[in-house]
């Protein structure tokens, strides 16, 4: 028995404005590997790593006491659905950096369950990410990364990791889960980086 979920099968519709080799979805596909994390927003926190090891620390109640944004973005899986117009809710990881000291190129996140995945910080600032607990007007649930998920829109969502626990931010790239595994160690939809070499 795999421990990847089943890739989403429905029905496909093509949009002019999607990236090259994705199908639009009305569906919202729940694609993991392994067990989804039960973390109530009483034990959820986030902490930033600076590369000189100085942590910045978040509960749920100071999340929900940052100003939040709701933006509304496409997301683009590397299963090659994409799904439009999706509304969040959430903190953008600008107001969380604001708090920090740092000059670091690189950042692994971390995600309760133990799944990472690695970004660029300059791919998490200036209105680029947020951490959501919102999604189309309700709270996020736990299959589609709740309590608190990253949403990373311009790139393919394995980068917006599920369960997210916390930053450790680095002056050398680091790959993570899938990463490691073959895919492709940046991940531009429009650039079709799906695995190592595209």
């Amino acid at each position: 028995m795999s421990i990847v979920t089943r890739g989403f099968r429905g029905r496909r519709d093509s949009a002019p404005d999607l990236p090259p080799g994705q199908y639009l979805t009305r569906d919202f596909p729940v694609l993991s590997a392994g067990p989804t994390p039960r973390i109530t927003t009483d034990a959820w926190q986030f902490t930033i790593t600076t590369e000189a090891g100085a942590k910045h620390t978040w509960m749920w109640r100071d999340l929900q006491a940052l100003p939040s944004e709701q933006p509304t973005v496409d997301i683009h899986c590397v299963t090659k659905w994409s799904k439009l117009h999706t509304s969040w809710q959430g903190v953008s990881l600008d107001v969380l950096f604001d708090a920090v000291d740092t000059g670091a190129d690189y950042a692994v996140v971390h995600s309760y369950g133990g799944y990472t995945t690695n970004l660029p910080v300059e791919d998490m600032l200036d209105g680029k990410a947020w951490l959501v607990y919102g999604f189309e007007g309700e709270d996020l649930t736990p299959e589609h990364g709740g309590p608190v998920r990253l949403l990373v829109p311009h790139l393919y969502f394995w980068k917006s990791a599920k369960w997210v626990k916390g930053l450790d931010l680095s002056d050398h790239d680091e790959p993570g889960f899938w990463e490691t595994l073959g895919y492709h160690n940046y991940g531009d939809p429009w650039r079709e980086q799906r695995y190592t070499g595209d």
